[in-house]
Order: C-alpha cells, then sequence, then structure tokens
C-alpha cells in the first residue's frame, strides 16, 4: 500500500506524544484512529485537541471549519487485551506507549496481528533500537522510527529511522510523506539516542561537571550559554522543564546502550535529584525553586568566567556531532538541521564549528583531556584530521 495523503493513520497511545501526532496526522487530512488501552487517557487526548484547536481558531492560525473537520477525522477507540484491530484499515500504524522496549515488542506483535501485510509500522520511541521492535515482526522490513518531539503540533522535526531490517523504500516513503505533513525531517541510522539525544548529551553533562567542580552555580551556568551563547534556554532549566528523572533516565540509556562510554556518564548530581524527588516544574522543585514566592537566585555575570563556561559546553557538543558523522549516524547537514530544528540550538553545531575554527576547537579538547586525563574528553578523529588537514564542513 503506497503511503498517500488520504492513508488511514493509526496512532497507540494516547499520551502527550501520541495525541499530538494524531493532532498532526488529521491536521494533513488522514482519517486518524487513535487507541489506547486506558479509557480515561481517550478523553483526556480528545479534550487536549479540541482545546488546542479552538487556541489555533482564537489566534486566526485556521479556520473553525477546518477546526471541526479535523476533530472529526479523528476516531478514538479504546483496545482491549491485545485486540488492536481498530487500525485493520490502516496504511500507517504510529507506536507512541511507554518507553519501555518489551512493552513496545508486545505492541508491535498485536499491531501486525491486526493490520494488512502492506502496512507500514513505525515507533516513535526516542533512544530504543528500532531493529529489536522489528524483530519480534513477521515482516521487519515494514518496521521504521519516526520519532517526534514534544510538542509535536509545535516542534518541526521528524527523526526518520532506519534499522538494518527495514526496507530503504519503505523509509523514503514514509519521509516523504511526514514531508507532507509540514515537517522537517532527517535521516538517521538506529543507534542509541539516533541524532538529538545522542548530540545532546553534553549540553546537560557538561553543564553538571561545570557546577560539580564548583566552577559556576547554576544560575550562571544558565545565564552564560543564554546571553553569550545565545540557547533559548540554560541546561539547568531545560532540565527542570524536561523533568529531572526523564532526562536522568535517557543519560543513563545512552551510558549503558554506548557499552558504558565515559562521555556519556550520568551525573551523580542528577542521580541525587531524581532520589529526593526534584524533578523540576513537576514537583515545583528542581535546580531551581518553582513554589510560590520562591525568588530565584540571580547569575554572576562575569563574562570571562561565561566565555569560559560556553567554550567548553559547546567544545563537547562539536565533538558529539563530528563523531555522529564519523559514525555515520547523520549527514552534517542533517545533524544540524536535527539540533536547530529539534532543540533549537542557535546554531548548527558544525557550521558553529568552522566559525570558531576546527583547529581551536580541536585544541580545547585536547587541553581539556590533559587536563583531567579522561576519555570524556577525547577529541573525535574526525576533527584531529580536520583539524591536521585544514578542512571545514562547508565549503
Amino acid at each position: 500500500m503506497p503511503l498517500r495523503e488520504n492513508t488511514p493513520v493509526g496512532v497507540l497511545g494516547a499520551g502527550a506524544m501520541g495525541t499530538g501526532i494524531a493532532q498532526v496526522a488529521a491536521s494533513a487530512g488522514h482519517r486518524v484512529v487513535l487507541v489506547d488501552s486506558f479509557a480515561p487517557s481517550l478523553e483526556k487526548a480528545r479534550q487536549g485537541i479540541e482545546k488546542a484547536l479552538a487556541r489555533d481558531v482564537e489566534k486566526g492560525r485556521i479556520g473553525s471549519d477546518a477546526a471541526r473537520d479535523v476533530q472529526l477525522r479523528i476516531r478514538f477507540a479504546a483496545s482491549t487485551g491485545e485486540d488492536l484491530s481498530a487500525f485493520r484499515d490502516c496504511g500507517l500504524v504510529i507506536e507512541a506507549i511507554v518507553e519501555e522496549l518489551e512493552a513496545k515488542q508486545r505492541a508491535f506483535r498485536a499491531i501486525e496481528a491486526a493490520v494488512s501485510d502492506t502496512c507500514v509500522l513505525a515507533t516513535n520511541t526516542s533512544s530504543l533500537s528500532v531493529g529489536a521492535l522489528g524483530a519480534v515482526c513477521k515482516h521487519p522490513e515494514r518496521v521504521i522510527g519516526l520519532h517526534f518531539f514534544n510538542p509535536a503540533t509545535v516542534l518541526p522535526l521528524v527523526e526518520v529511522i532506519g534499522a538494518i531490517t527495514s526496507d530503504p523504500a519503505i523509509v523514503d516513503r514514509a519521509r516523504k510523506l511526514v514531508d507532507t505533513w509540514g515537517k522537517v525531517t532527517v535521516r538517521a541510522a538506529d543507534t542509541p539516542g539516533f541524532i538529538v539525544n545522542r548530540v545532546a548529551r553534553p549540553f546537560y553533562g557538561e553543564a553538571l561537571r561545570v557546577y560539580d567542580e564548583g566552577i559556576a552555580d547554576i544560575p550562571t551556568i544558565d545565564w552564560a550559554m543564554k546571553e553569550l551563547g545565545g540557547f533559548k534556554m540554560g541546561p539547568f532549566e531545560l532540565m527542570d522543564l524536561i523533568g529531572n528523572d526523564v532526562n536522568y533516565a535517557v543519560t543513563r540509556s545512552v551510558f549503558e546502550a554506548l557499552y558504558y562510554d565515559p562521555r556519556y556518564k550520568p551525573s551523580l548530581t542528577q542521580r541525587r535529584m531524581v532520589e529526593a524527588n526534584r524533578l523540576g516544574r513537576k514537583t515545583s522543585l528542581g535546580y531551581y525553586d518553582y513554589r510560590n514566592g520562591a525568588e530565584k537566585a540571580a547569575p554572576k555575570t562575569d563574562r570571562a568566567l561565561g566565555a569560559q563556561i560556553l567554550d567548553r559546553i559547546v567544545a563537547m557538543l562539536i565533538n558529539e556531532a563530528a563523531d555522529a558523522v564519523l559514525l555515520r549516524i547523520a549527514s552534517a547537514e542533517d545533524i544540524d538541521l536535527a539540533m536547530t530544528k529539534g532543540v533549537n540550538y542557535p546554531k548548527g553545531l558544525l557550521a558553529w564549528a568552522d566559525e570558531i575554527g576546527i583547529t581551536t576547537v580541536y585544541e580545547r579538547l585536547v587541553a581539556l583531556q590533559e587536563e583531567y586525563g579522561e576519555d570524556r574528553y577525547r577529541p573525535s578523529a574526525l576533527l584531529k584530521r580536520m583539524a591536521r588537514d585544514g578542512k571545514r564542513f562547508y565549503s
């Protein structure tokens, strides 16, 4: 079954991600069936979509008739056990349930049992192996990754992942379809964290290291990254927004999946925050205090210190992006696109490397590795070669 604008789309999981994906697909003209085993989640999803569309109408982003049509294109269906027959007519089903491998594998077996042999099966996983999900299916060639970012209705990026078992033609067709939804798509290899969740690790990890060493306090680190670096949010503000439990879980997942590479080692501070239930905005306490009447500490606006912090974190981010190119996780262009569209970085990291100078970035990493003697700071072999040969990522 070719993927077209009128292809019926199924979404499994009526949480924030599944609900957002359903709204995106329906807004693009598809008939959508949103399935969940928990009826209250479906009702919450229905109300959430109604409110979101009403807000869009109020702001003039969509007409009232168009908003009503979007709502009419979405059917909400409760599943019982592993019966997912509501997906029987779908040409594409996107799984968006809990981020647990065994749960997702059970879901894929059930989805495959319910759909035709030509239906494309996609996972919205942010870090799990797409190949491991395809492995439990009779037709693993049709299992791919479509990783949307939260909120799916707002953030434009979708990482399109083909596993070693995926049919490249199916991956290409799915990417073209998602392009018609007004999304920005990038191709990523089936590796832990894909592009964004892997390349972004130093934004949090190195900021935590700077804090753990007492080089600067939390408000100062956030100030440096925003004021001097142009990031919309500082790393600690962003961790509090994401949820420190979620951020720690992703950090651990990538660290373990990459065979405990020191580059991705979690911070003890992260663990302590989770143990203390200081999870950020959702518990009103995190790296900052969000309780009524709480005052936010002022940063030390020392520009020399701020530049030191920024240079260190950006060098580590660039190093990670360079390694992603070296290991063929994605192209330089797709990596830069992913980081600007997926997490709103002020610049593509590899374009930033060209601006700073590859040799300068490489020398900063060499200095850090010499100072600490840790493999965490090893420069990417690609940066080393480029510095030696005087090359740039972009001509």
